[in-house]
């Protein structure tokens, strides 16, 4: 299995791309997240089509157990990220 690819990587893989600099991919890439980011945050959806859809997802609170002590512990409601691909990706990664 081949290493993830990491941040700077992307970067250097952009900028090759757009023949813009390192430096402006990186802010492009930055600014893309961020915004990404902020969206979620005020629970709205970011569609990209034909790669996919970032959503939030409401976890009720729950009971577990501890699994050193079994002892019962309360789980707080909490939200999370979720990413549904599209098709064009799921296409693509299934070759």
């Amino acid at each position: 299995m081949e290493k993830p690819l990491n941040k700077q990587e992307l970067v250097a893989a952009v900028a090759e791309k757009t023949e813009l600099s390192k430096a402006k991919s990186g802010e492009v890439i930055d600014a893309v997240l961020s915004t990404i980011e902020k969206t979620l945050a005020k629970k709205q959806e970011v569609r990209l089509v034909g790669f996919g859809s970032f959503v939030t997802a409401k976890r009720k609170a729950a009971k577990g157990r501890n699994p050193r002590t079994g002892e019962e512990i309360k789980i707080p409601a909490s939200t999370s990220v979720r990413f549904r691909p599209g098709k064009l990706l799921k296409d693509a990664v299934s070759k």
